[in-house]
């Protein structure tokens, strides 16, 4: 099992989080499943960048982002070099430290 931190976010996770996953499953997926609800308007298809998150600890051990999540990256709020779409990126063996940025570019607010 690979733990996953969630740092408190003042709306989505005010306590914060600890998880303990499978690897092979997407930040996004084992945050929906405990119920840390991460925006993700275009059903984690890759098509948006609501479910942007910063891997503060642990991207060594995560799946490499495809030119295409890459290219949509740029287009994120706050965007920085630990940035990944949540949506896209896979666990891997090692702990991880997730931010979840205080903004996200929604052009059609759903909720999910």
């Amino acid at each position: 099992m690979t733990q996953i931190i969630f740092l408190p976010h003042e709306e989505i996770c005010p306590e914060g989080a600890v998880l303990e996953v499978d690897p092979g499953v997407s930040i996004c997926d084992a945050a929906l499943r405990n119920d840390i609800e991460i925006e993700h308007a275009c059903e984690k298809s890759c098509a948006c960048t609501t479910c942007h998150v910063y891997v503060r600890e642990g991207g060594e051990s995560l799946n490499e982002a495809t030119e295409e999540e890459d290219d949509l990256l740029d287009k994120a709020w706050g965007l920085e070099p630990d940035s990944r779409l949540s949506c896209q990126t896979i666990v891997g063996s090692e702990d991880l430290v997730i931010e979840i940025p205080k903004y996200t570019i929604n052009m059609v607010s759903e909720n999910h």
